[in-house]
């Protein structure tokens, strides 16, 4: 018995021209369930109830709601369903580009310093 299951193996392998280990390899090979199919359908309602979320809180949110979840594995997936959040930074601006108030000329430019001690200088900002 052992023999003719040998010669349909060696058949499948020319047949199919493949290795014989390569013929095991994928004889053995069933798809495994994706593990994380029981909260990925959570993923999309979080990314759209809070857009700023990112790994941290989503990994809060999903324990939340009963899943077993490591904070890598939470990122691992948001970087593969590219659901990453942007981070924009505001746009702080520092210069008054038209001052309300009067702006006094700079005296000290023009003036010609000839010894020490001519010229002081403060700041009061």
């Amino acid at each position: 018995m052992q023999t003719e299951s040998r010669l349909t193996v060696e058949r499948m392998v020319k047949l199919g021209r493949v290795s014989r280990s390569g013929f095991y390899r994928l004889d053995d090979a069933e798809p495994d369930p994706d593990p994380d199919m029981d909260w990925r359908d959570a993923i999309p309602k979080i990314a759209v109830a809070w857009p700023s979320y990112g790994r941290p809180r989503w990994t809060r949110e999903l324990r939340d709601r009963g899943g077993k979840v490591n904070p890598k594995r939470v990122y691992r997936r948001m970087r593969k369903d590219n659901w990453l959040c942007v981070r924009t930074r505001k746009f702080v601006v520092t210069t008054d580009s038209h001052p309300t108030r009067k702006v006094y000329p700079n005296l000290a430019r023009d003036m010609l310093l000839t010894a020490t001690k001519q010229r002081w200088r403060a700041d009061i900002t």
